[in-house]
């Protein structure tokens, strides 16, 4: 079909979207792991390493990049990554994990109203709050119902038995209160902390796009790896330890209300470098600055997505892409939009690619 469109603007109510064809690999977010250990890729690392993994390895990044991974490994230092958008920042930390077999990245995004609290862990005391009075409005109905005192049941909402469960210690036999760790889950940065075998790979992306105060709030938990639950410290003499919802979905036990490392996870900060952070932080980390993509990179990160028909087919707009102005700023990832795109009109007139290159490869950096 020469009408590559979907979309008409004719108005009246057709079909066509049922022809619309399979998402580009990097917006593909149904692709099923076939055969990969559980946990061991999410979907998150193969939008961004490319379906085609065995011809991403064979990639070498440049060398300042291995030796700035290597000095945050070693030295258990986080990695500052800085760069303009699209130069592959954050999926250096997908990369890592892929190769070093680390298991799922842990991603926390930052908006700038993000506070570290989101990043260590919540407490959910309002759904704990309406679960016990709940449980307090089931428990009295129940013994109105057997025809026990009603005076008894309020006695026994209010007493000294609901107020333990409210402090964590558990139901009386029933089972049904599932206590404070339920209400309790860890953010990505908390997560990473947990004691593990191997370190985890945390990615706090753009972290320049956070408030002032959260590159300083973040100062002494990167320095000493640890840091406190105070709702867990409170009831640590009744209840040592306890199960709590992880940002990986999974249930971990925590002693005595404080999580610390046993292996510093590999922390991938990455910024735009709309910024400046504080010194402190800096001196806390390896830095890293990436430079835009050369020719091989890109050769690797089209075939890695596209195969070699998409490198073969693209060879005009990645020419485009590397002679562009210096200083010009345009993303990787606007070569692949415009390289998926085209492919997907191949009958199409060569202005109307022309076209839809333009649309999808503009700078970046232009005023508007």
């Amino acid at each position: 079909m020469n009408d590559w469109r979907i979309y008409r603007g004719v108005g009246q109510p057709h079909d066509g979207v049922r022809r619309l064809p399979e998402p580009p690999p990097w917006r593909d977010f149904t692709r099923a792991q076939d055969g990969a250990p559980a946990g061991s890729q999410d979907p998150s690392g193969t939008r961004r390493l490319g379906v085609r993994r065995r011809r991403a390895e064979n990639y070498a990044p440049r060398p300042a990049e291995v030796d700035a991974v290597n000095a945050a490994l070693y030295l258990r230092r986080p990695l500052l990554v800085t760069g303009n958008p699209g130069t592959g920042k954050s999926t250096l930390a997908y990369a890592v994990a892929h190769e070093l077999k680390l298991g799922r990245v842990l991603r926390w995004p930052i908006v700038s109203r993000t506070t570290l609290q989101d990043g260590l862990y919540r407490y959910d005391a309002i759904g704990r709050l309406q679960d016990v009075q709940l449980e307090r409005a089931r428990g009295a109905r129940g013994a109105d119902g057997n025809g026990s005192d009603p005076g008894a049941g309020n006695g026994a909402a209010d007493g000294s038995a609901a107020d333990g469960r409210a402090d964590g210690d558990g139901a009386d036999g029933a089972g049904r209160d599932p206590g404070i760790g339920a209400y309790i889950r860890l953010g990505p940065l908390g997560t990473a902390l947990l004691p593990s075998e191997l370190p985890r790979v945390l990615l706090i992306d753009e972290l320049d796009k956070s408030d002032l105060d959260l590159p300083n709030d973040l100062l002494n938990t990167l320095e000493e790896g640890e840091f406190a639950i105070p709702e867990l410290e409170r009831v640590a003499d009744r209840q040592p330890v306890v199960e709590v919802l992880s940002h990986d979905s999974g249930r971990v036990a925590v002693h005595g209300g404080r999580i610390a490392c046993t292996n510093f996870p590999l922390i991938v900060l990455t910024s735009n470098g709309e910024r400046d952070f504080p010194a402190p932080l800096l001196r806390r980390c390896v830095q890293l600055e990436l430079e835009s993509p050369g020719e091989e990179q890109l050769t690797a990160m089209v075939e890695a997505h596209l195969g070699e028909e998409g490198v073969a087919a693209g060879q005009d707009l990645i020419g485009r892409f590397l002679d562009r102005e210096p200083g010009e700023v345009m993303a990787a990832d606007q070569l692949l939009n415009a390289l998926f795109l085209t492919q997907h009109t191949p009958h199409a007139e060569r202005l109307t690619r022309e076209r839809i290159a333009d649309l999808l490869m503009q700078r970046l950096d232009r005023s508007r």
